[in-house]
């Protein structure tokens, strides 16, 4: 049997500045890079038309074929991952797995699944950092215990990020590369999806953009963000990378990067997050759960222009500008007083970018029972939302063609009545 040391790609989708890569480049040889379409992830995607799945399988099939030019290749499998490396430590002698390490709960129980398995056969898994600048329990407060508030956390990042000089990681060794023949790929297909046709926004970091991203980040009809979040979500951007263009041209953007890696660090030491409010009194809200009104939010028919609009280019895109992003949770949570959960689940469905999170810290937010969240008694008014930043109402009418017709609904609740609403029934459960 073969020996060789596998690279394992998860959401690290690049070549270059890949930690774990270039560390098992640097220190195996004959380093055959796996992909692992997982089971227990796709199975739970009940749409099969998913644009995010579309994405991995192509970016694989590049990334497939800047390897070969090298002589080597990918090898992508479908299935679970404890039974795909059962299977392949049967065809190969496996001396060690490298990857880059994940914080979700499903993930840290999948590796350790892993580790274990591989351990019985005589190899070990090395895992590194990647995602982030600082994992979680590198920034701590002077208790030695995890931030709950976003400024210290990010006060101390920042000192930290300029301490160490975090820089991305030159070319790797790619001699130490398995010599092989190309090993075929399963199709999109013959993992169980079709394709979208939902376009990609490109991989490219506008300086421009970047620039003035503190005064154009706001303003949803304006090309004013970098649209990088999928890129940044399935690793085929380097972070380090971001992190140095946000330092040298944009304090907020930079900012943008902290919030991920406060909210990372937030599901790390508290992973009940993911089906409970952090702050559990919140728990107690009685939240109404009316299905029609849900609907209508979904489908962006509540008669509410900006908050309809955001839905709809969700829908049509895979997208939606983070600004709106804040006032559609607030509108569901707090004007419908529909729970938190149904909310991130639908994002969690449907953006190109859902990163599990930052969907859920930001959804904590919006609803106030989250780390650092507004507080309840603060209701995103839609109107003066859409005044501030959609003045001349090109968003508006761009994702909504009937705008100022009869054929538009009516709002489906008034915004005095339903803010008094979300005010009383927050503060009676607070009470109990």
């Amino acid at each position: 049997m073969e020996k060789i040391t596998l690279f394992w790609f998860r959401r690290d989708l690049r070549l270059e500045d890949n930690t774990g890569l270039f560390y098992a480049l640097q220190q195996e040889q004959n380093v055959l890079p796996l992909f692992i379409f997982d089971q227990n992830i796709l199975e739970k995607l009940e749409d099969k038309a998913d644009a995010r799945v579309e994405f991995i399988h192509a970016q694989l099939s590049e990334i497939k074929t800047q390897l070969e030019q090298k002589g080597s290749t990918l090898l992508v499998k479908f299935g679970k991952p404890e039974e795909v490396y059962a299977s392949l430590l049967t065809q190969y002698e496996i001396q060690a797995v490298y990857t880059n390490r994940d914080y979700e709960p499903y993930a840290k129980e999948r590796d350790h699944a892993v580790d274990l398995l591989l351990k019985e056969k005589g190899a070990a898994l090395f895992s590194f950092k990647d995602q982030v600048i600082f994992e979680p329990g590198e920034i701590l407060n002077g208790s030695g215990e995890f931030y709950k508030v976003f400024t210290p956390f990010s006060r101390n990042w920042l000192d930290k990020y300029k301490q160490t000089k975090v820089q991305p990681l030159q070319n790797p060794n790619w001699k130490n590369l398995l010599q092989t023949s190309p090993i075929p790929m399963p199709s999109l297909e013959e993992i169980g999806f079709v394709k979208t046709g939902i376009p990609i926004p490109p991989k490219i970091t506008d300086e421009a953009i970047i620039s003035h991203y503190d005064q154009t980040r706001n303003f949803p009809a304006q090309k004013g963000t970098t649209r990088l979040g999928i890129h940044l979500r399935f690793g085929t951007i380097s972070v380090r990378q971001l992190a140095q263009v946000g330092a040298r041209l944009n304090e907020t953007y930079l900012n943008e990067l902290i919030w991920r890696e406060f909210y990372m660090m937030i599901l790390a030491f508290n992973p009940q997050v993911v089906d409970k409010a952090f702050k559990p009194a919140y728990d107690r809200i009685p939240w109404r759960n009316n299905p029609e009104e849900f609907r209508a939010w979904c489908e962006g028919k509540t008669g509410y222009p900006i908050v309809d609009a955001g839905m709809r280019e969700l829908n049509e895109t895979g997208y939606m500008h983070n600004r709106v992003r804040m006032i559609v949770a607030s509108f569901l949570t707090k004007h419908l007083l529909i729970d938190w959960r149904w909310g991130e689940s639908y994002f969690a469905k449907k953006l190109l970018d859902f990163e599990l999170a930052s969907n859920n810290g930001g959804w904590q937010w919006a609803a106030s029972t989250g780390t650092d969240a507004q507080p309840y008694f603060r209701v995103f008014n839609p109107d003066s939302q859409t005044e501030k930043f959609d003045k001349d109402l090109k968003y508006i009418k761009k994702w909504i063609p009937e705008f100022g017709t009869d054929k538009y609904p009516k709002p489906i609740v008034d915004h005095k009545f339903a803010r008094a609403r979300a005010l009383e029934t927050y503060k009676k459960a607070l009470e109990q």
